[in-house]
């Protein structure tokens, strides 16, 4: 699975021109977020159709990078990111991409991207939620 990443100019309509682009090829963002740092920002995403979204930016002529995503299931307390982050960081994988995708059972989910996923899935061990 591979989250979308766009880095775009920080100002009104950027999220609109981005979304509208993917909605109107019939794509769901499924989970989202958007980070706005001075005059830029980037908006990281999810879908359920990727070769869909990808399709869709490049018509519309948006840049965009893609990385590759693991499912870590955490226990829903603190410090539990901090501890997968932390088993990454030993392993050298660097963190490009992180968002929660849903809850279940005391457990949250987090969609991680990362630079080098065998090292990633290696590093979190039990963690990672296996399809």
């Amino acid at each position: 699975m591979n989250a979308f990443i766009v880095e775009a100019k920080n100002q009104p309509g950027e999220l609109a021109r981005v979304a509208g682009a993917i909605g109107d090829r019939g794509v769901n963002i499924t989970t989202g977020a958007v980070l706005g740092t001075g005059s830029t920002g980037a908006f990281g995403f999810l879908t359920n159709d990727e070769a869909g979204a990808r399709s869709a930016l490049q018509s519309a002529g948006i840049s965009f990078r893609e990385v590759e995503v693991i499912p870590v299931s955490l226990p829903d307390e603190p410090g539990m990111l901090a501890q997968a982050a932390r088993r990454l960081a030993d392993a050298g994988v660097n963190i490009e991409f992180a968002i929660p995708t849903g809850m279940s059972g005391g457990k949250v989910t987090v969609a991680v991207g990362v630079d080098n996923i065998a090292a990633a899935r290696s590093a979190v061990g039990e963690m990672a939620v296996m399809a």
